[in-house]
């Protein structure tokens, strides 16, 4: 209790809050257990090659690209008078049809349609519930005035990504068998599921409608206000110009994640169990960053914040040219050591960049906005991607990198490289300073307020007493 009241988490629901979303967001970090098996499996009982494995991977994302709907219909129309929980609900109950399918019907899993079905449904599922996390968080902080539940939500992903990715390459080195994996991860579903059931928006504390307001109340009137609001909001050039930074910054850089993945386990031939060892050291290193974020970082200027950051990533990229070129073993680094300490890197930086911009559509978001803005973000984020993967799906095309060739993914990764420098020049657009809680104003002024005042009041008090001493003297 008494660590809950220093960081401000002692308000009305926290525990309740702390529990929903800390899983919620543990769980979503765990994704990384599944999805890893589902890349072997792709990899290896499918045997695609690196495009076409990349294609499956951008392709499935496209449910996250219309997260502004989703956070709309969050914002403007509630079930059974809440707007947050039953859409992690609905959002869960999808990813178990699509990941309980996937373990239990080999022909789900074996056909490519039904295999992209099955990728686009939990994709769809894992995008509701994160639009209605983020803007139960936003709204929940806002609220209560906390300053730090992004933070919280980033290390409960963090932490999630670590046991993920770790069990994740145990399992496949012992079992060799991914549909065990895809019903574990179903079964982690239905403990959210069920916590989120069992979870009554009104017990946190936030501001429910009244049933005549809702009986009232028109889907259609709400949805276009609720989006009017929105255009209002990202019309702010402090919402518009960060925004349209961080989406050109993701979406400039051509990711060749599925020819770098082949190419380690066709090429290298390493270890199943190491490609998820080098992601538990990719959510390690997240993990630690985060706690530094939330510790030293936040009174740093954003500006220079991302600026440090876009140039550590665009220095990790050149990581995998070393291992590509085979550099480390020139310097007595085996394949399999380098690619536990260093493939993760990139991943890494690639999330934390991230974490300031959440924070702040968070805290400018609108009352009654939260989900919308937060969404926009996240869609936004999520459309670069795609894009982004598409540019290097195209690249590898281009320079005919193949699952038999890839003399040409050097120089696919030194175009990454230049594509991550040149956003660089319009950091301009990224607000110098952080936002700030106005209860953390308030929290940080009130020492020296209160020292001033008291140092005011002692001395107009001495000047007081001295001239009424100076007049009783005149009078006499």
């Amino acid at each position: 209790m008494a660590y809950q009241e220093k960081r401000g988490f002692s308000q009305v629901g926290i525990k309740k809050m702390l529990v929903l979303c800390g899983f919620g967001y543990w769980v979503q970090g765990f994704r990384g257990f599944s999805w890893l098996g589902l890349n072997f499996h792709m990899a290896h009982n499918l045997n695609f090659d690196p495009s076409t494995l990349q294609l499956v991977q951008n392709t499935g994302n496209l449910p996250m690209a219309i997260k502004p709907l989703y956070g709309i219909l969050s914002d403007a129309l509630y079930i059974g008078g809440a707007h947050r929980i039953p859409y992690i609900c609905i959002g869960v109950l999808l990813q178990i049809l699509s990941w309980g399918s996937l373990a239990l019907i080999p022909f789900a899993r074996e056909a490519l349609p039904t295999l992209m079905g099955c990728v686009l449904l939990t994709n769809l599922g894992a995008s509701i519930t994160e639009v209605a996390k983020d803007a139960l968080v936003a709204e929940y902080g806002q609220k209560q005035k906390i300053n730090g539940l992004q933070s919280y939500a980033f290390m409960a992903l963090a932490v999630g990504g670590i046991l993920g990715n770790l069990l994740g390459g145990f399992f496949l080195l012992k079992t060799q068998d991914p549909k065990s994996m895809f019903l574990i991860f179903t079964l982690l579903l239905a403990l959210q599921f069920a916590i989120s059931l069992a979870t009554r928006e009104d017990s946190l504390g936030l501001p429910q409608p009244s049933p005549q307001s809702l009986a009232q109340r028109s889907i259609s009137v709400s949805i276009r206000k609720q989006y009017s609001d929105l255009l209002v909001a990202i019309s702010d050039e402090s919402i518009s110009l960060p925004l349209i930074w961080i989406v050109v910054l993701i979406a400039a850089v051509p990711i060749l994640s599925g020819s770098n993945f082949c190419y380690q386990t066709q090429c290298l031939h390493i270890d199943p169990f190491i490609i998820g060892m080098s992601r538990v050291t990719g959510q390690l290193m997240l993990l630690a960053v985060t706690l530094l974020y939330d510790r030293f970082w936040k009174t740093v200027s954003m500006r220079k914040l991302i600026g440090l950051v876009q140039i550590l990533y665009a220095a990790s990229l050149l990581l995998d040219l070393v291992l590509v070129k085979q550099i480390n073993l020139k310097l007595g680094i085996p394949n399999w050591v380098f690619v536990l300490c260093f493939s993760g890197v990139a991943e890494t930086i690639t999330q934390f960049k991230l974490l300031p911009f959440q924070v702040l559509f968070a805290r400018l978001a609108p009352p009654g906005c939260e989900g919308s803005l937060t969404s926009l973000l996240s869609s936004a984020l999520c459309l670069a991607s795609i894009v982004s993967g598409f540019l290097g799906i195209g690249l590898a095309s281009l320079l005919g990198i193949t699952s038999g060739d890839y003399s040409s993914l050097p120089l696919g990764i030194f175009v990454q490289f230049l594509a991550t420098v040149v956003p660089l020049g319009w950091i301009y657009n990224v607000r110098s300073s952080q936002p700030v809680v106005a209860t953390e104003k308030k929290r940080g002024r009130s020492k020296r307020t209160r020292r001033n005042r008291r140092v005011g009041r002692v001395v107009f008090d001495l000047v007081y007493d001295f001239r009424r001493e100076r007049e009783m003297e005149v009078q006499k």
